[in-house]
């Protein structure tokens, strides 16, 4: 009898446990929701799968078809690989890879000749400072007092072309006499530099022979980085006065330019062609990295297979540099208001947040490894580049996009992937952290008052010379964190 009321209960829609009549459609309406919902859910899910297998085939056949834009997928460098990329629909891909070398150095053909100048043909340079002729008072500066005007004209190519580019009349960075007779005879060059005491020379490894005979291994230090790594490694001599740890030579900077270690340290990365004038090739790799690729394969696999002149990895993370000056001031890399200021003039200046548009594939470098042919116009890059570090922040990865949006077209470059890059060197920690007071600066004040002590007399002067341009109603662009790393 209760089943039976029970049921016709149910058939009236009446809840027994509350005793209210449910409307006549609410009761079929949440069955039928829940049903299609999960039946939604499995759709979804199944479709989802099919996209993937359908995604992995067609990837998976386009490297092997003979249709350019569809091939261009499995190429990395690729204006079709470099959208899909950064839309993210592409697998992220693995930190370190595989480089494809050549099998043998022994195998390697060195090019005959060097690649023709043809836009800049003859390079000069400025060495003596007209603020210093000028003003009895003035102080030698290792970059010269580069004025605005200097600055634009140094960006409009010329056949001949006469620019600042480090190492003025009594501006520091001299080397000792045997140092200099040394490197007159390098023509390949593995540079590397070690500033403030930082680091102690690491061996290459898998170096064979023929690049231990072609290469100068030259280690750039200053006087405080000498006397640490004598105290911390065996430091060898010569008869000619030259010091030795394992196949580094090391060559003494004296009187550093400026009173930032990472500044000087742009002297030897940057104007390695100025160091080292008679080579005409040369790789920098930083100095907590250990080289294990031999030398001779980098420059088959970057410069003389695509017949390049200039190769250097992309971030990891970062494609534009306003990203990247974002997780500078995060991470607490350099002063907070001088990141925004530089910022502030490229983005006056025209330098757009990079975008798929672009003729490159990103803005950011990682720096630590550059592989370069020294031409007259990579050589003219190089000293660009420098400027804007010498002007503005340490930070060379937000000045070296500036570069190259300034020269265009003129100035091809290749931008390898990064896995790659990370398969080229080990990686060692530094002896000590770098410190310094200036990265916690959250003020112009501070500097203006010059409370900290912290405001450099020898660089970033294009930060406190009056900037003919208004940049009040500058705004930096919205930046979103892309990864945690970054």
């Amino acid at each position: 009898m209760e089943n039976k009321v029970s049921l016709r209960l149910n058939r009236r829609g009446v809840d027994r446990n509350t005793g209210k009549t449910a409307t006549s459609q609410e009761y079929p309406l949440k069955i039928v929701w829940k049903k299609g919902f999960i039946r939604l859910f499995f759709v979804v899910g199944i479709l989802w799968m099919g996209l993937i297998l359908i995604a992995l085939s067609f990837h998976v056949l386009s490297c092997q078809s003979s249709i350019s834009f569809i091939s261009a997928i499995c190429n990395k460098d690729s204006k079709v690989f470099i959208m899909l990329d950064a839309m993210g629909l592409l697998p992220k891909p693995p930190h370190r890879c595989a480089i494809p070398l050549a099998n043998d150095p022994d195998s390697v053909i060195i090019p005959k000749s060097r690649t023709p100048d043809k836009i800049v043909k003859n390079l000069l340079y400025v060495s003596k400072d007209d603020s210093v002729n000028n003003d009895p008072h003035a102080v030698p500066l290792f970059g010269g007092h580069q004025t605005w005007v200097q600055r634009e004209n140094s960006y409009k190519l010329n056949s001949t072309m006469k620019v600042h580019c480090g190492f003025m009349q009594h501006g520091g960075a001299e080397m000792d006499p045997a140092d200099v007779k040394y490197v007159k005879k390098c023509r390949f060059v593995v540079a590397s530099g070690i500033f403030d005491g930082y680091d102690t020379p690491h061996q290459p490894s898998n170096i064979s022979l023929r690049s231990q005979k072609l290469f100068c291994f030259l280690m750039v230090v200053d006087e405080v980085s000498l006397n640490f790594i004598k105290n911390n490694v065996t430091v060898r001599e010569d008869s000619d006065g030259g010091k030795w740890v394992g196949i580094w030579r090391l060559i003494v900077i004296r009187h550093p330019p400026y009173d930032e270690p990472r500044r000087n340290g742009k002297v030897p990365k940057i104007l390695t062609h100025r160091l080292f004038p008679q080579a005409q090739y040369s790789i920098w790799i930083d100095g907590k990295m250990e080289l294990i690729v031999d030398p001779l394969l980098l420059l088959e696999r970057y410069l003389w297979r695509g017949k390049h002149t200039f190769a250097i990895a992309r971030h990891k993370h970062h494609q534009s540099i306003y990203e990247e000056a974002d997780a500078i001031k995060r991470r607490k890399r350099y002063a907070r208001p001088l990141i925004d200021l530089h910022m502030k003039i490229y983005l006056y200046e025209g330098m757009e947040p990079w975008s798929l548009s672009k003729s490159t594939i990103s803005d950011v470098p990682e720096g630590a490894v550059i592989v370069r042919e020294h031409t007259a116009l990579t050589n003219l890059f190089s000293c660009l580049w420098f400027n804007e570090v010498n002007l503005f922040t340490p930070r060379d990865q937000l000045s070296f996009g500036y570069v190259v949006y300034r020269l265009g077209d003129s100035f091809k470059f290749f931008m390898f992937p990064n896995c790659e890059y990370n398969s080229i060197f080990l990686l060692h920690s530094h002896t000590r952290e770098h410190s310094s007071v200036v990265e916690w600066v959250k003020s112009l004040d501070e500097f203006k008052k010059n409370s900290t002590g912290l405001k450099e007399s020898r660089g970033g002067l294009g930060l406190w010379t009056p900037y003919p341009g208004d940049l009040d109603s500058v705004y930096l662009p919205p930046v979103a964190r892309t990864s945690q790393a970054g």
